[in-house]
């Protein structure tokens, strides 16, 4: 019987996807971005281990709370792709039970995405940078996996919306941002939505108590305001009529 690991389940969340979500965090992740809020979900031992009908079975008390809104379950991490046959299980069921279904992913898993995709409502696509180059810097891992996905991707009917960090003397320029729109509109179909999400120091705290180093000592929260002109730049290279609601606070 196939069994995952969960890092914690989120019952109210707002900025991951369409109404409200129920938002599950998956352990294991195959990055070790430069600012991951979420170290504690790097390794895949540890969390709560549950069968697909378990986890699926909480997702289903929280649906009075998200079925009216044009809400559903967002399968988060981590990266949910590192768990591929359990979140393949979990996705059938919720389908199964009229849950919209959406996973919050970077695009490096394993194993063939093809049936994951056929069950998956909507993917939040998080783009790392532009390049290659660009990725190891940030990620520690080159774009091969990444576009194994999006070789999947094209190939889906399912929707995306692509998300990307903004982070201060990395991603934060317009020749950068002018390369990400090439990406999108070359690389990425079915696309709804475009986000520009500002880089926060708010998990920092999370590698001191894990004793990890943190990668960008120093640099300085993203100015909200100049992400919003970085999102209006971006959406106008697109040619996108109707903004984005973008999540910046």
């Amino acid at each position: 019987m196939v069994k995952g690991n969960i890092h914690s389940i989120e019952s109210m969340g707002l900025v991951d996807g369409p109404g409200v979500r129920t938002v599950v965090f998956f352990q294991g992740c195959k990055l070790r971005c430069a600012y991951c809020h979420n170290p504690d979900t790097w390794k895949l031992s540890g969390g709560t281990e549950m069968t697909p009908e378990e986890l699926v079975s909480k997702i289903i008390r929280f649906k009075p709370y998200f079925k009216n809104s044009g809400g559903g379950v967002t399968f988060s991490g981590g990266d949910p792709l590192v768990q591929p046959e359990f979140l393949l299980e979990c996705l059938k069921l919720c389908k199964q039970n009229g849950i919209h279904t959406a996973i919050d992913t970077a695009g490096f898993g394993k194993g063939d995405y093809t049936d994951i995709l056929k069950y998956t409502d909507l993917v939040l696509l998080d783009i790392k940078h532009s390049n290659s180059k660009g990725y190891v810097t940030l990620t520690g891992k080159d774009t091969k996996d990444v576009n194994l996905f999006l070789h999947a991707l094209r190939k889906s009917k399912t929707r995306v919306w692509v998300r990307h960090v903004i982070v201060p003397g990395y991603t934060d320029s317009k020749e950068h941002l002018t390369s990400i729109a090439e990406i999108i509109s070359e690389e990425i179909p079915n696309v709804d939505k475009i986000e520009l999400l500002p880089y926060h120091v708010l998990g920092v705290n999370k590698y001191e108590s894990l004793s990890i180093p943190y990668k960008l000592k120093g640099v300085e929260p993203m100015d909200k305001d100049k992400t919003r002109e970085l999102q209006t730049f971006l959406e106008d290279l697109l040619n996108i009529k109707e903004k984005s609601k973008s999540l910046i606070a």
